[in-house]
C-alpha cells in the first residue's frame, strides 16, 4: 500500500528539485537593468529622434532664410540692373533717332539742334552704359541672379555692337524691342527670385518684408518701363508701339503705386508717403497724366528733356524705397537665420542636459531598486532553497508590496513546515493541523494536509486492519493458526520466567462434513461460528480460542493449575460443543474430540505443544468421538518417530529417493490425453516403495512440504518439458502437467518466486502449468487466496482439487480465482443416486461459471458413461491409466487413446500428491 507519508516527501523533493531547476534557470535569463535601459531607452530614443526632428527642422528654416535672404538680394540686385538697362534705353533711342536722317527729317529738327542734342544724348548713353555695367558687375557669381546677368550681358553686347553711322527707322525698331525684351527678361528674373524668397520658410516678418519687396519691385518696374513706351508713342517710331501700350503702362503704373499702399513696414510706407508727397514722383504723375488726356498740346523739347529727367530721378527715388525694402528683408531674413541657429543650438544643449538627466536618474533609481532587488532575490533565493528565512520590508512600493506578500508566504510556508512535522511525528491530533492557510491556495494546502492526516489515520486503521486479519480467521474472528503459534510461543517464553504450566487444548468437530453435505456450507459456516462463540464464552478471560482452519480449533489455557482442571475443562467444551444448534428453520448438532498438551517447563516450542495436542485429539477421535485425551509417553513415542521419519524424508529428498510418476487426463469426447499429474513416489532403502499417505502427513506437519512442492515444480516441468522438444509424430494440442501445492506451501511468500523459478528453468510457457490446491486452502486463508491470484494472472492454471469434500459453497465459484474443478473420487464412486445428481450439479454449475470440469477416480465403464452424459470435459482414473513412470507415460500421450496400464498398485487416499 502507498505510504501517504512517503510519498508526500517524494512530492515535496520533486518539487524542490524542480524549483531548484528552475531558480537555476533564472541565471540564463534577461538581467532586470536591460529591461530598464530598455524602457528608459525607448522614450530617451524617442526624445533624441524628436530633437534631430526639431534640429533638423531648425537647420531647414535657417537654410530657408538664408535662401531667402539671398532670394531678396538677387531681386535688388536685379532691380538695379534692370533700372540700368531702362534708363539705357532713352539715349540709346535718342542717339538712334538722331543718326537716322529719315526719323530727322520727320521731326523737322533743325541741323543744329540736332548736333548738339546728338552730343548730349551720346554723354548720356556713355555714362548710361558705365551705370548699367557697373550693375552687372555688382552681381555675385553665385547669386541666382547670375544666369540672368550673364544673359543680360550678352543681350546688351548684341544691342550695343548693332549700331551704325547710319540708321534707318527699323534699325531703331529693332534696338527699341532688343531693349524691352531684355527689361522684360529682368523682370521676369526678378519676380521668380521674389517668388522663391516668398516659397521659402522664413517668419512672418521676414514673409511681409519680402511682399514689400515684391510690390515695390513692381512700381520700380512699371514706373522704369513706362517713360520708354511714352517717348515710344511720341515719336511713332514703331506701329506696334501704339499710345495704347504707353496708356495700359500708365495704368500698370498706377495700379503698382496704388498697391504699395498695402506695405507693411512702417519705414516703407513713411518713405513712400513721402515721395508721393514732393519731388519727382508727384511732377512726372502730373505731367504724364496731361498727356494722357485726348487732345493734350504735345510736349516741347524741353520740356521732354525735363519728363526724362524727372522720370529718371523717380525711378532713383522708387529704387531707393525698393532698397531700403530690400536691407529690411535681408535683415529679417538674417534674424530667421540667426533664430533658427539658436533654436537648433538650444534644443540640442536642452537634449543633452536631458540624456545626461535621465541617466543620472536612472542611476539613481536603479541603484536604489537593484539593492532592493538583490535583498528580495537573495531571500526569495533562500525560501526556494528551503530556509525559511525573515523578509525585510523596504524599497519601492512594489519592491515592499512582493516583500510582505513574500513574507506572508514564508509566514505560511513555515505552518504548512510545522503541521508537516506535526505529521512526520505522528501527533495527527495537534491543533496546528486544524488551523487553516490563508487563501485559496491556503485551503487547498490545508485541504491537502487533512487529506494526508485522513490518509495516515486510515492507513493506520488499515493496518491494523490488514494485521487483524493476517492474525485473525474471516469467518469466526477468532485468532488463525499463525496466530495461535505466535500466542503458544509467547505464552511458553512467560511459563519459563514463572515456572506454570501452559495447557494446549486442540478441539475437532465431529460430524461436521456431514452438516455441509446435507444442509450446505452455508450451515456449515454457521456452525462453525456459533462453535466459535460457545468456545469462547466457555473458558476463562484470560484464555484464547483459535481456530486452525476448517473445523479444528485450540484454547490456550495460560496458566493451568493441573491436567485435571485442563481434563474437566475438555469435558465442559465437548458438551458445550455438541448442545443443538439452529441454522435457519433447522436444528443441527456435532460433536467435538478434544486434545490436550501441556507444558511445564518450556522445554518444547509452539510447533511441537500443537503437534502433541495434534496426536491427542487424533487418539481421542480414534477412540470413539466426543472425548478428551491427554498427551502422553506413547502419543510422545509416536512423535518421536514422526520426526524421524521427516528426518528420513528430508534424507531422501537430498539423496534422490523421490520420484514422480504421471497419471494421464484424458479428453471425455474423444479420449485422447490432454495433460497429466505429477504424483510424488518415494523409494526409501530398507523400506521400499513407501506410501504417500504415511510421509506427506509428515512432510505437512512440517517445512518439509514446501521442498517437497518445489522439487516436485522442478521435475514435473522438466519432464513436461523434455517430451515436448522429443521428436515424434504430432500431437492434438499441447498437453499440461498439473502439481499438487499443499496449503502451508501456498501461504509461504516465496511460493510465486518457486513457480516462477521452475517455469523458467525448464522453459515450459505458463499456461502449460496447471497447480492443484484443496478448496480448504482458499476458504480458509486470505494469504493463499492472493497468492493464487497472483500466479493465475501469470498464466499458470488453477484447479480446485478434490472439490466436494471440503466447505466451498457452488456459489463461490464465481469470484475464485481458478480454471478448473476436479470432482472427488467418493463422488465418482458413489452408487446413490445424491450423489451422482450432485456430481451433475457441480459440472453443471462449473460450466456456467466457465470453469473445466475433471472428474478423478473413474474406474468402471458405467462411470465414464454417465460423466459424459452428464457433459463433464475431462477423467482420469484406473479405467484409463494408473500412475505410470515417465516413459509409459509419454507412450501414452503419444498414442493418444490408448490405455496405459501399469502394474504398480497404488493405494488410494491420503494427500493429493498419493493417488
Amino acid at each position: 500500500m502507498t505510504d501517504p507519508l512517503r510519498t508526500g516527501a517524494r512530492e515535496v523533493d520533486t518539487g524542490t528539485m524542480r524549483l531548484r531547476s528552475s531558480t537555476g534557470s533564472t541565471g540564463r535569463g534577461v538581467p532586470l537593468s536591460v529591461y530598464v535601459t530598455a524602457l528608459v531607452l525607448v522614450p530617451l530614443l524617442g526624445v533624441l529622434a524628436l530633437t534631430g526632428a526639431l534640429v533638423r527642422s531648425a537647420v531647414a528654416r535657417s537654410d530657408s532664410a538664408a535662401e531667402a535672404a539671398r532670394s531678396v538680394a538677387a531681386v535688388a540686385v536685379l532691380e538695379r540692373v534692370r533700372a540700368a538697362v531702362e534708363q539705357e534705353v532713352v539715349p540709346v533711342l535718342t542717339v538712334a533717332a538722331l543718326d537716322s536722317p529719315e526719323l530727322v527729317e520727320q521731326l523737322g529738327l533743325p541741323a543744329m539742334f540736332v548736333a548738339t542734342a546728338r552730343t548730349q544724348a551720346a554723354q548720356g548713353l556713355d555714362t548710361a552704359r558705365a551705370a548699367t555695367d557697373a550693375a552687372l558687375a555688382e552681381v555675385p557669381a553665385d547669386s541666382s541672379a547670375a544666369a540672368a546677368a550673364s544673359s543680360a550681358v550678352a543681350a546688351l553686347d548684341s544691342l550695343r555692337g548693332s549700331g551704325s553711322d547710319q540708321r534707318t527707322v527699323d534699325d531703331v525698331v529693332a534696338t527699341y524691342e532688343g531693349y524691352l525684351q531684355l527689361s522684360d527678361d529682368l523682370a521676369l528674373a526678378q519676380r521668380q527670385a521674389g517668388e522663391g524668397a516668398r516659397d521659402e520658410d522664413v517668419s512672418a516678418t521676414t514673409r511681409a518684408a519680402v511682399a514689400d519687396v515684391a510690390l515695390l519691385s513692381r512700381a520700380a518696374q512699371a514706373a522704369g518701363r513706362e517713360m520708354p513706351l511714352f517717348l515710344s508713342s511720341l515719336t511713332e517710331i514703331d506701329v506696334a508701339v501704339a499710345a495704347d501700350q504707353w496708356l495700359s503702362a500708365r495704368a500698370e503704373y498706377r495700379a503698382a503705386a496704388a498697391a504699395l499702399a498695402g506695405l507693411t513696414a512702417p519705414e516703407a510706407q513713411e518713405a513712400w508717403a513721402a515721395a508721393e508727397a514732393e519731388g519727382p514722383v508727384p511732377t512726372v504723375d502730373a505731367v504724364l497724366d496731361a498727356q494722357a488726356v485726348p487732345g493734350a498740346a504735345p510736349l516741347t523739347i524741353l520740356g521732354l528733356q525735363d519728363l526724362v529727367t524727372q522720370s529718371n530721378a523717380r525711378s532713383t527715388v522708387v529704387a531707393d524705397v525698393l532698397g531700403a525694402a530690400v536691407v529690411r528683408a535681408e535683415d529679417a531674413a538674417v534674424a530667421d537665420q540667426a533664430a533658427a541657429r539658436s533654436t537648433t543650438t538650444t534644443t540640442a544643449v536642452v537634449c543633452g542636459a536631458l540624456v545626461l538627466l535621465t541617466a543620472l536618474v536612472v542611476a539613481v533609481v536603479w541603484r536604489s531598486l537593484s539593492r532592493s532587488l538583490r535583498r528580495l532575490a537573495g531571500r526569495a533565493q533562500d525560501v526556494s532553497e528551503g530556509t525559511l528565512v525573515d523578509v525585510e520590508v523596504g524599497g519601492p512600493r512594489e519592491v515592499r508590496t512582493v516583500s510582505s506578500a513574500l513574507r506572508a508566504a514564508v509566514a505560511s510556508l513555515r505552518r504548512i513546515q510545522d503541521q508537516a512535522g506535526a505529521v512526520a511525528r505522528g501527533d495527527l491530533d495537534h491543533a496546528l493541523l486544524d488551523e487553516p492557510l490563508p487563501g485559496p491556495l491556503g485551503e487547498v494546502v490545508h485541504a491537502s494536509v487533512q487529506q494526508i492526516v485522513t490518509a495516515v489515520r486510515q492507513r493506520q486503521e488499515l493496518q491494523s486492519a490488514l494485521t487483524h486479519q493476517a492474525q485473525h480467521d474471516a469467518l469466526t474472528e477468532l485468532p488463525n493458526r499463525a496466530q495461535a503459534l505466535r500466542l503458544a510461543a509467547a505464552a511458553l517464553h512467560r511459563a519459563q520466567r514463572s515456572g506454570a504450566m501452559i495447557g494446549l487444548l486442540f478441539v475437532d468437530l465431529d460430524g461436521f462434513k456431514a452438516v455441509n453435505d446435507g444442509f450446505g456450507h452455508a450451515a456449515g459456516d454457521e456452525v462453525l461460528r456459533q462453535t466459535a462463540h460457545r468456545l469462547h464464552d466457555a473458558v476463562r478471560s484470560g484464555d484464547v480460542v483459535c481456530r486452525l482452519g476448517g473445523d479444528e480449533f485450540v484454547v490456550l489455557v495460560e496458566p493451568a493449575e493441573s491436567e485435571d482442571d485442563l481434563m474437566e475443562l475438555a469435558t465442559r467444551l465437548v458438551e458445550t460443543v455438541s448442545a443443538p444448534i439452529t441454522v435457519g428453520t433447522s436444528t443441527v448438532a456435532v460433536g467435538a474430540s478434544v486434545g490436550i498438551a501441556t507444558s511445564r517447563d518450556a522445554s518444547t516450542d509452539a510447533d511441537a505443544l500443537l503437534a502433541q495436542a495434534d496426536a491427542a485429539v487424533y487418539r481421542a477421535k480414534a477412540s470413539g468421538r466426543g472425548r478428551a485425551e491427554l498427551f502422553d509417553e506413547a502419543l510422545r513415542a509416536q512423535l518421536v518417530e514422526r520426526s524421524e521419519l521427516q528426518a528420513a524424508i528430508a534424507a531422501g529428498l537430498a539423496g534422490g529417493e523421490m520420484r514422480l510418476v504421471y497419471q494421464p487426463v484424458h479428453d471425455v469426447g474423444s479420449g485422447a490425453v490432454i495433460g497429466y499429474e505429477a504424483l510424488i513416489r518415494w523409494d526409501r532403502p530398507g523400506h521400499g516403495t513407501v506410501p504417500p499417505d504415511l510421509f506427506i502427513g509428515a512432510a505437512e506437519a512440517s517445512r518439509l512440504i514446501c521442498d517437497l512442492d518445489r522439487w516436485v515444480l522442478a521435475e514435473a516441468t522438466a519432464q513436461l518439458a523434455a517430451w515436448r522438444s522429443a521428436p515424434g509424430p504430432a500431437r492434438p494440442g499441447e498437453p499440461t502437467v498439473a502439481v499438487n501445492i499443499s496449503g502451508r506451501h501456498l501461504v509461504d511468500s516465496r511460493v510465486v518466486a518457486d513457480v516462477a523459478a521452475a517455469l523458467e528453468a525448464s522453459g515450459l510457457p505458463a499456461e502449460l502449468l496447471v497447480l492443484e490446491v484443496t478448496e480448504t486452502v482458499l476458504v480458509d486463508d486470505p494469504t493463499a487466496y492472493d497468492h493464487l491470484a497472483t500466479l493465475r494472472a501469470t498464466g499458470v492454471g488453477i484447479a480446485i482439487d478434490d472439490f466436494g469434500t471440503g466447505y466451498t459453497s457452488i456459489g463461490q465459484l464465481r469470484s475464485m480465482p481458478v480454471d478448473t474443478l476436479k470432482i472427488d473420487r467418493s463422488f465418482i464412486a458413489s452408487d446413490e443416486p445424491s450423489h451422482r445428481t450432485l456430481v451433475g450439479m457441480m459440472i453443471h454449475a462449473a460450466h456456467a461459471f466457465g470453469l473445466t470440469v475433471v472428474a478423478e477416480g473413474v474406474e468402471e465403464p458405467c462411470q465414464l458413461e454417465a460423466l459424459r452424459a452428464e457433459s463433464c470435459d475431462q477423467v482420469q482414473g484406473y479405467l484409463m491409466s494408473r500412475p505410470v513412470p515417465p516413459a509409459q507415460a509419454g507412450a501414452a500421450g503419444s498414442d493418444g487413446v490408448r490405455r496405459v496400464r501399469a502394474q504398480e498398485a497404488v493405494p488410494a487416499g491420503g494427500h493429493p500428491q498419493v493417488n
